[in-house]
């Protein structure tokens, strides 16, 4: 069941997106958005291009990570309406990676009910590595007064 405004919390912690990444899951979104670039795809390139450990992940893969976390979260009745990350590490072949977010704030704003939260992918140690900020437009009952 999808979340309603006035169910949610500041502080509320989001369910976790979790993908453990390589070879398969960059090919995969390579095809789809037509981003077969070598330094993802060759140790070679990836070592030529200064990560000593080859082929390295798309930023833009962690992105759709935090996407995939909020569209699971929201439901269908709710908006995605802002996002946004910085790329903080590189994401390695093999690495489990958490897309993670928190409720930061809550308003009311010409009639949409907007949550604010704070997303991250983070990796198995820990680590941040895409920090952001998302908006969402939820469902919500307006109060009535007499």
């Amino acid at each position: 069941m999808s979340p309603t405004f006035e169910s949610i919390n500041i502080g509320d912690q989001l369910p976790e997106f979790v993908r453990t990444t390589g070879f398969a899951a960059w090919n995969r979104y390579a095809a789809v958005n037509d981003e077969f670039i070598p330094i993802h795809m060759d140790d070679e390139a990836g070592r030529a291009a200064g990560n000593e450990k080859g082929a390295f992940g798309m930023g833009n893969l962690r992105l759709a990570y935090l996407v995939n976390m909020l569209r699971q979260w929201i439901g269908d009745d709710g908006q995605l309406r802002s996002l946004s990350a910085k790329y903080r590490s590189i994401n390695q072949k093999g690495d489990e990676l958490r897309a993670v977010g928190e409720v930061v704030g809550k308003e009311i704003v010409d009639g949409l009910a907007l949550v604010h939260l704070r997303v991250d992918v983070i990796d198995q140690n820990g680590t941040s590595t895409a920090p952001g900020e998302a908006t969402v437009a939820l469902s919500h009952t307006p109060s009535t007064s007499s």
